[in-house]
């Protein structure tokens, strides 16, 4: 009869741990809402974009959307996004202290569910938004709109190209993964990626030299259809 008991007792706590685990796995799901509420006091429309003046938490602050119809005195939720000092607009010949460059806005707030316990084995590509850039090229350099429309051209040469970083990351697969763009494109097709040793910081303008890669596959989801690998940064005198 003992032995019964014990058993018992064993299965009865066995229950609980069950059932606390699945408690701590239902609250790890949920999701998590960031208040990012800001007032639009201001808006400038240009051909592809939205700058809005809000005030969030009492500050003001300018940000940048793909273009769309915003009033003024509207709620809107965002997430930081790209900042950008001293940023000029060509289109409105007019240089923005600070202006962040945001991926998305809502009425409402934005939700973030938390990250699940067993993690997936394909990396989601971030997504990119097109900045209102005008770089021009170095003697001998190519845009990357002109990359990407005559790919053909350039796989396995070594090419020159010169924009603004817009996205850094250090250490992976023992290379740096920079991200730049000048302004053109091909399509949907404005960003170039570029593996290096160099170390830039988001916001650098810079110019590099390397081998391009076409339809490079590194597994995990990690694919490009262009790649500008082993580049190094070009001194412009």
């Amino acid at each position: 009869m003992s032995e019964i008991i014990k058993l018992l007792v064993v299965l009865f706590c066995f229950f609980l741990i069950s059932c606390q685990e699945n408690q701590n796995s239902t609250n790890f799901q949920v999701p998590k809402l960031t208040d990012q509420k800001a007032e639009v006091k201001e808006v400038i429309q240009t051909s592809s974009y939205t700058y809005l003046r809000v005030e969030k938490n009492k500050q003001d602050q300018w940000i940048a959307i793909n273009r769309q119809e915003i009033s003024i005195g509207a709620v809107i939720y965002y997430e930081n996004g790209l900042k950008m000092d001293n940023f000029t607009s060509p289109e409105l010949q007019r240089t923005f202290e600070t202006v962040y460059f945001v991926q998305q806005i809502s009425d409402s707030p934005i939700k973030h569910e938390m990250p699940p316990r067993i993690q997936g084995t394909t990396p989601q590509k971030p997504v990119l938004t097109k900045l209102e850039l005008k770089i021009e090229q170095p003697a001998g350099g190519t845009s990357i709109g002109n990359l990407y429309s005559k790919r053909n051209n350039f796989d396995g040469k070594s090419i020159k190209v010169r924009g603004k970083v817009t996205k850094v990351n250090l250490g992976i697969m023992n290379r740096n993964w920079i991200h730049i763009q000048d302004g053109t494109s091909d399509g949907e097709n404005f960003d170039l990626t570029i593996t290096t040793d160099h170390e830039p910081k988001v916001g650098d303008e810079v110019t590099y030299s390397g081998i391009l890669g076409l339809n490079k596959d590194f597994g995990m989801g990690y694919s490009y259809s262009i790649l500008l690998e082993n580049a190094v940064p070009v001194e412009l005198y």
